[in-house]
Parts: C-alpha cells; structure tokens; sequence
C-alpha cells in the first residue's frame, strides 16, 4: 500500500527546459536584443549548454556568455538579478501535472517535494506552477542545509509526512540522486524519463501519467 509519494521538482513537476527557453527569450529580448546584434539561436543554445541542465549557477553562465558573445558594458549581475526575480514567470508545468496530482490526492496518499536549489528561488517557482496546496511537505536543500543524495534529507520529508520507507514512491529524473538515493533509505525509487534516456532501467516513467501504475502495482 502507498501512503506517501515524493517529487522532485526540475524536470519532474516543472518542465525546466522549457521554461528555461521561454525565460532566455524574455531576458533576450528586453536586455540583449535592443543594445546587441548577436544571434538568438546561437546565445540561446550556448546558455542551455552553460547551463548543464541547472547544475552551473547563473552567475557563472552570464560571465561566459558575456566574455563569449562580448557584451560590453552589460553586468552579469543585472543578468543574474533578473534571472532570479522574474524565472518564475516562464516557467512550464509537466504535462498532466494537476490532472496527476488531483489524481493521487483524490485516493489520499501524502504527497511532498524534495529539490536541489536555492530556497527563494524553487518555492517562487512552485508558487507560480500553482501546486502548493496539494503538497505536505516541501523541501529545498539550501533551507536544510542538505542535498539529494543525502540520505537525511530523505528521512526527514518522510518524517514530516509520517510515512515509512517501505510504503513510499519517490519520483524524480535524477538516476543517481533521486532515484538511487531514496531507495537507499527504503523507499521505492521511480525514474521520470521522459527524454528516453534510459531504457533499461526497469522502474521508470515518461508521462507523470504512468504514476498510477505504480500505485496499483504496490
């Protein structure tokens, strides 16, 4: 019986690469664009690249772009500002996100979150994908001062939902860091692939509309 499904959050709920495209073209259009001719395609792409699916902090990408695409005069930390204060307004929820979890909160299982990141910055987003409501416990390792892998991050979610391990799912597209790492304190690790990246891992999924197949199974 499932009690408890976890969630990370960057790929899984919140569709990080789409939003991060439609914010690169906002902050393109209004800082770049009207002071720089340079091309959009090829910024947007070396970003995406800097970026490495968020694991470089910003600050460290625009100073590349700026060396890069010789953006005089322009401040990486305007660049940075921005990016912090206004992300949350592009971002681009999973397909089926309130459809899945009306779903699961329907059948009373407790639903919680566990994301890498700065605090102000991954809640503004859930803010803005409009899903708190649904979620008992929601973590940000910069708030705890722990991180995916951790098993302690782990425990502590599930303590605050008062779940065990063995009744839990946790669902993530990380292999390593949410899925192996949540199975290593006992709970049922779900690999959200949606990008067919590994085929050969027996637990995954690539619509959150697979979840349910999960909960029947367990």
């Amino acid at each position: 019986m499932i009690d408890a499904i976890l969630f990370d959050l960057d790929e899984t709920l919140l569709n990080r690469r789409k939003s991060l495209e439609s914010f690169i073209e906002s902050q393109y259009k209004i800082l770049i664009e009207p002071k720089f001719n340079i091309d959009f395609q090829k910024y947007k792409n070396r970003f995406i690249e800097l970026d490495d699916n968020g694991y470089t902090w910003k600050d460290e990408v625009y100073e590349s772009l700026i060396k890069e695409f010789r953006l005089i005069n322009l401040s990486k930390m305007l660049l940075l500002e921005d990016y912090i204060l206004n992300f949350h307004k592009s971002v681009v929820p999973m397909d089926h996100l309130i459809e899945t979890l009306d779903e699961i909160s329907s059948k009373g299982i407790k639903l919680g979150i566990i994301t890498n990141g700065r605090t102000d910055f991954q809640k503004n987003n859930i803010k803005a994908l409009g899903i708190e409501k649904y979620f008992r416990s929601i973590l940000v390792s910069e708030e705890i001062g722990i991180k995916k892998p951790d098993a302690n991050i782990f425990y502590t979610a599930l303590n605050q939902l008062n779940v065990s391990p063995s009744n839990s799912l946790f669902v993530g597209d990380h292999l390593h860091n949410d899925v192996i790492g949540s199975m290593k304190v006992g709970m049922k690790g779900i690999l959200f692939d949606q990008y067919q990246k590994h085929l050969d891992f027996e637990n995954r999924i690539s619509t959150l509309l697979e979840i349910k197949n999960f909960i029947n199974e367990y």
